[in-house]
C-alpha cells in the first residue's frame, strides 16, 4: 500500500490539508510504511502444491492481522518468490526478498530449500522461519540463531509412525523407497530406528533422485520393491514424487500387499493421488484440519472455517504452518516492540503458545517447535464422499505429546559434536 504524496502537504488548500491531516490521525496504520514478509516457497517444481497451500495461509494471515490494525501500527505486505525446490535459486530468492524490504522471511517444502536460504537470511541478520522442512538437518547439525522451525521433523514423525508400527505389525519385513536429499536420508534413518529396520540387507532400499527423477527411475524402484514383497512399504517421498509413486504402487499391486507409509502427508498430496488409491495408507502429521475440532480449539475451527470459504478446500498442513508463522512473528515483535532481529530471536525463545491445536513451543537451543505429533490412516473413500468439500482424509490412530516426540538435549549435542558444530547456536 503506497503512501499519500508529499505534494499533498505542500500544494492542498489549508481546508484540504486539515482533512488529510484528520484521516491520517484517525487511520494510522493507513499512512505508515507497510512492513514486508518475504515468503520463499515452490510456486513451481515437484514441490508446487504445498507452495500454493503456504500462500494461502500467509495471506489470510495477513489479512486478518491488517484489518486488525497491522503490526506496530503498520500495515503487513507479503511478496513472494519462487524457490521451485531447488536451493540456488532459494538463496538467490533471499537476496531478492531482503533487497525489496522483507524484514521477515519463511517457507520451504524442501530441506534443502530452507537450510540453503536459512543460512543465507543469517548472513543478511534476518530470521528465517522453516514451514515444510522435516529433515533433522534443519534443527541439528544445520541449525543456527536466525533459523526457527515451525513444523515437526523427521525423529517426531518417525517415533510416532514407530511406536504405532511396532505394536500393530510388530516383526515385518520392511523396504524403503526414498528421496536422495536430506530429508528422506534423516527420516529414512529415523523410520529405521523407531522401527528397529537398520539392517538394509533384511531391509533394503531404493533410492531415488531429487528433483528430477524419471519415471523409468520412479518404476523401476517400485518394481524392486514389488519384487521384495515387503510386508511394509515407506515411501519417504513427498508432494509430486509421492504422487506418483502412489499410482505406480497400486498399478504394481503394492496398495493390496504391503502397508504403504508416508513418514510426511499433506492434505494436497492425498487430494490429488485420490482417496481410492490412499485409502489406508499410514502418515504423519503435526496438523490435520479436523484435529481443532476433536481438540475443541475454536481458533483452530475458525481458521478452518475462514479458509475453507474462501478457497473452496480445506486448509493443509502447508497452509497452516505458514498462517501460524505470520501470527507467531507478529506476536513477538509486538511484545517487544521491535522489528530488530536480534529481538525477535529472544522474545520466542522458549516461548509456549497456543494457537491451531494444543500447547507448542519455539525451544531455546535448538529453535525447534516443541508440539503433539499424530500418525494418521488415511479413510476409505466412501467416508472422505460424505463430507462436503470431499476432503475428510484422516482417521488420527495415534498421538505423541512433543515433549515425548522431540529429540532431547543430550542427543541433539551427539549430534552437533559429530558433526563438529558448535554446541550453542550461533
Amino acid at each position: 500500500m503506497s503512501r499519500p504524496s508529499l505534494s499533498i502537504f505542500f500544494f492542498a488548500p489549508l481546508k484540504h490539508l486539515l482533512l488529510v491531516v484528520a484521516l491520517l490521525a484517525a487511520f494510522p496504520a493507513l499512512a505508515a510504511e507497510p512492513i514486508v514478509l518475504g515468503l520463499n516457497v515452490p510456486r513451481s517444481g515437484e514441490y508446487r502444491e504445498e507452495g500454493l497451500m503456504q500462500i494461502r495461509g500467509a495471506l489470510l494471515a495477513v489479512e486478518e492481522l491488517n484489518n486488525r490494525g497491522g503490526v506496530l501500527g503498520r500495515p503487513l505486505q507479503l511478496i513472494e518468490a519462487d524457490s521451485a525446490s531447488r536451493p540456488a535459486q532459494a538463496v538467490a530468492n533471499v537476496d531478492s526478498l531482503i533487497d525489496q524490504g522483507a524484514r521477515m522471511l519463511f517457507g520451504g517444502a524442501s530441506s534443502a530449500v530452507a537450510i540453503a536460504a536459512g543460512k543465507r537470511a543469517a548472513q543478511r541478520g534476518v530470521v528465517y522461519f522453516g514451514t515444510l522442512t522435516y529433515s533433522n538437518d534443519t534443527t541439528g547439525k544445520d541449525a543456527h540463531r536466525y533459523m526457527f522451525r515451525e513444523s515437526y521433523n523427521a525423529w517426531m514423525a518417525s517415533k510416532v509412525l514407530g511406536g504405532y508400527l511396532q505394536e500393530q505389525l510388530p516383526g515385518r519385513s520392511y523396504y524403503y523407497v526414498t528421496a536422495d536429499y536430506t530429508w528422506g536420508h534423516t527420516t529414512e534413518a529415523s523410520m529405521r530406528r523407531f522401527t528397529a529396520t537398520e539392517d538394509s540387507r533384511q531391509h533394503p532400499a531404493s533410492l531415488l533422485s531429487f528433483p528430477g527423477a524419471t519415471q523409468s527411475e520412479l518404476r523401476a524402484a517400485l518394481r524392486q520393491a514389488a519384487d521384495a514383497k515387503p510386508d511394509v512399504l515407506v515411501l519417504v517421498l513427498f508432494g509430486d514424487q509421492m504422487v506418483k509413486a502412489m499410482r505406480v504402487a497400486h498399478e504394481f499391486g503394492l496398495t493390496r500387499d504391503s502397508q504403504i507409509v508416508v513418514p510426511n502427508i499433506t492434505l494436497s498430496m492425498v487430494e490429488q493421488v485420490g482417496p481410492a488409491i490412499m485409502e489406508g495408507v499410514l502418515a504423519g502429521s503435526a496438523w490435520t484440519w479436523n484435529l481443532p475440532f476433536e481438540l475443541g480449539n475454536q481458533r483452530g475451527q475458525a481458521f478452518v472455517r475462514d479458509f475453507a470459504e474462501r478457497y473452496q478446500s480445506y486448509p493443509s498442513t502447508s497452509a497452516a504452518s505458514a498462517y501460524s508463522i505470520v501470527y507467531q512473528w507478529a506476536e513477538a515483535v509486538t511484545r517487544n516492540g521491535t522489528l530488530a532481529s536480534e529481538a525477535l530471536i529472544s522474545a520466542l525463545e522458549d516461548h509456549e503458545y497456543q494457537l491451531l491445536k494444543d500447547a507448542q513451543r519455539w525451544r531455546g537451543f535448538d529453535h525447534q517447535n516443541v508440539q503433539s505429533v499424530y500418525a494418521v490412516r488415511i479413510k476409505p473413500r466412501a467416508e472422505v464422499m460424505r463430507d462436503p468439500l470431499r476432503q475428510d482424509y484422516f482417521e488420527i490412530v495415534s498421538r505423541l505429546a512433543g515433549e515425548q516426540a522431540v529429540i532431547s538435549h543430550p542427543e541433539w549435542l551427539a549430534e552437533r559434536r559429530a558433526h563438529g558444530q558448535p554446541e550453542q547456536l550461533r
